[in-house]
């Protein structure tokens, strides 16, 4: 993934819009100015909660960056991220995508069924970027999707505090401080997974993209005191062979529901999309 060949030849930095102001958002946005200020530079902020991008403008230390409106950050970027999990999160990428801009996706689970994102921004000649996020094996899964895959089984397990609001656990009544041992919160297919645990379960919908292979894919979500770390656990098989991989993730310093790997990964993705170098599949 690389810059359109025009900013190649210019050698001009990337315009970065950050979308969402919020922890992810926020140290994606600090990280950019710390690690990737070679190639590219945040030249606009939007949140819906104005406070929040006008705080991290104080650490990004530049003037006018926070926008008043979506349509100042889209006409003052090259590249949007995507760090809202809003309702019309599709949408507003949906708006990027027509005006031309690149877009990472930090909110993968609303993109479960992309293809239709993923072809319009084949027609606008732009890029949708999604990274690994908190689990390995995605680079293999790809390769492993070009011929056929029998079955996909995530697995994932994560502290009880990670569930407290979860809607979904709250509708079944599930009293998650009588949970004394691993327990199956939910066991089905990704659709539903990315329907019922919206904040916990973006790396189901990135194995669905990458695998091609939805109908294969079921979905195993944990619970337990004993759990101290998010972890995923994926098993593939197909004509290709098997796979098995496991991450253990400690979480965000500024978001418990989010593994820092995840932030990590988007960051390593935009540096190599901003140096034009993609190491993996």
């Amino acid at each position: 993934m690389s810059p359109s060949s025009s900013k190649t030849k210019t050698k001009s930095k990337v315009r970065v819009g950050i979308l969402g102001c919020g922890a992810i958002g926020s140290r994606i946005a600090k990280s950019i100015k710390t690690q990737c200020q070679e190639h590219a530079v945040v030249t606009a902020l939007f949140d819906i909660n104005p406070a929040k991008a006008l705080n991290l403008q104080k650490f990004i230390t530049q003037k006018n960056v926070v926008k008043k409106s979506y349509a100042d950050l889209l006409s003052s970027s090259d590249l949007i991220v995507e760090a809202v999990n809003a309702p019309d999160t599709h949408q507003l990428v949906r708006q990027a995508l027509l005006a031309k801009k690149d877009v990472l996706i930090m909110s993968v689970g609303k993109f479960i069924g992309g293809a239709s994102i993923l072809k319009l921004a084949q027609q606008q000649g732009v890029k949708v970027i999604i990274p690994s996020g908190a689990i390995a094996g995605i680079d293999a899964i790809k390769a492993a999707s070009l011929q056929r895959i029998d079955r996909i089984t995530l697995t994932s397990r994560k502290p009880i505090y990670g569930f407290t609001d979860n809607a979904f656990v709250q509708e079944r009544k599930i009293n998650l401080s009588q949970i004394k041992k691993e327990t199956i919160l939910f066991d089905g297919n990704v659709r539903e997974a990315v329907k019922s645990f919206p904040q916990n379960i973006n790396v189901a919908a990135t194995i669905a993209l990458a695998s091609n292979a939805m109908d294969k894919l079921r979905i195993r979500i944990a619970t337990s005191p004993e759990f101290k770390v998010n972890s995923h656990e994926i098993e593939v098989e197909g004509e290709f062979g098997r796979l098995v991989t496991r991450t253990e993730n400690v979480v965000c310093p500024d978001n418990p529901k989010t593994s820092y790997l995840a932030v990590l990964s988007a960051i390593r993705t935009l540096k190599e999309y901003f140096q034009g170098v993609k190491i993996g599949t």
